[in-house]
């Protein structure tokens, strides 16, 4: 005599996939924000690292420039004032200035996480 196979109560079956049609129904209408904006802040971050070079060799290039006429007698440089007069602009800067930057990178745009992830990028890349 054979018995019949144990019914599964509903409770013990799998859950049903995720009709994957409407994911990618809802990610095609979403791609175009997501690649432009990726593509922007990828451009914005290669943009950023290259200007960032650009201004430290001009401070360099100042500091050089001081420091050679100092020591031909031309100028005199009180280096403890200049630090008083910058340490509190610097602080505040590197305080705030992050944040603002960041704010106003990514004002009124729908893909600022593609822009935030492209812009990571484009700091990284070696374009």
């Amino acid at each position: 005599m054979t018995t019949p196979p144990p019914r599964l109560c509903s409770a013990a079956r799998p859950p049903a996939p995720p009709d994957s049609s409407a994911l990618s129904e809802a990610l095609r209408g979403m791609l175009p924000d997501l690649s432009v904006g990726a593509l922007l802040g990828f451009a914005t971050g290669v943009a950023l690292r290259h200007i960032g070079r650009v201004a430290l060799i001009a401070l360099g290039a100042l500091f050089i420039t001081l420091q050679l006429l100092s020591y031909f007698g031309l100028i005199t440089v009180n280096w403890l004032q200049v630090q008083a007069l910058t340490e509190p602009w610097l602080r505040q800067g590197s305080e705030q200035g992050g944040a603002w930057l960041a704010r106003v990178l990514r004002a009124n745009l729908p893909f600022a996480g593609a822009f935030t992830a492209g812009i990571l990028l484009g700091l990284r890349a070696r374009a």
